[in-house]
């Protein structure tokens, strides 16, 4: 909770019928394609599932990324995959 109030900004999620997702929040876009985006948070890392995914808005300045397309699932983890690590739901996501 300590990391999260010095990064500050609040983390936002809001979705629209499964197809656009709004989030606010976002420190970084780690990865990015079709069939998964996976970003750090003031709240952790967040992994989205879906297909036809694509990034319709990046603002990392104000933390906001808009993310269009099939969205199947939303996953966070409260490990970071910041400092080198490689963090484990990354290898499940892109295989």
């Amino acid at each position: 909770m300590a990391e999260e109030k010095k990064r500050g900004g609040h983390h936002t999620l809001m979705m629209e019928e499964r197809e656009k997702l709004q989030i606010g929040g976002v420190l970084e876009v780690l990865s990015f394609d079709e069939e998964g985006v996976m970003m750090e948070t003031t709240c952790g890392l967040l992994v989205l599932k879906g297909a036809e995914l694509h990034i319709g808005k990046l603002d990392l300045e104000e933390g906001e990324v808009t993310v269009n397309g099939t969205i199947d699932s939303i996953d966070y983890s409260d490990g970071s995959a910041a400092g080198g690590r490689t963090h484990p739901l990354l290898g499940k996501l892109f295989r």
